[in-house]
């Protein structure tokens, strides 16, 4: 179980985020999380968006390099240490995370180097709820 996360590539310069971000604006894609990160001239941003679909579109159709892919979304209990064990169920596999980053309340994505689906049965096999699109955007 995943969730889409849409990864774009910006021009590390004044407003090109905000050109993103007005893009899916407009075509209705309500931003619901997001990471940036900055590799000199050009950034990676990922978003997790309510309509993947209407947000990929209005992307390239803008110009913006963009793609999907399937990341993990934990639904986390609002309680201290919460964050640790589930990132301790990953780390006890051996698994190595490529980046992490929150979404509203207390969901977290995961991107991991290895088997998506073997990441999630350990989570599972935690007690960690696991959630989809459907379930994210209800």
């Amino acid at each position: 179980m995943s969730i889409s996360q849409i990864s774009v590539f910006i021009e590390s310069k004044p407003g090109m985020l905000k050109e993103a971000l007005d893009v899916m604006a407009a075509a209705g894609a309500n931003i619901r999380g997001y990471s940036a990160s900055d590799t000199g001239d050009f950034g990676i941003v990922r978003f997790v968006v309510d309509n993947t679909d209407a947000g990929l579109t209005a992307l390239t159709d803008a110009g913006f390099a963009a793609k999907v892919k399937p990341v993990i979304c934990v639904h986390l209990k609002d309680d201290p240490g919460e964050l640790s064990r589930a990132l301790g169920v990953v780390a006890r596999a051996g698994i190595n995370l490529e980046y992490t980053y929150s979404l509203v309340g207390t969901y977290i994505c995961l991107q991991v180097k290895d088997d998506l689906e073997a990441v999630e049965k350990l989570l599972e096999r935690e007690s960690f709820e696991l959630v989809n699109d459907n379930d994210f955007f209800e």
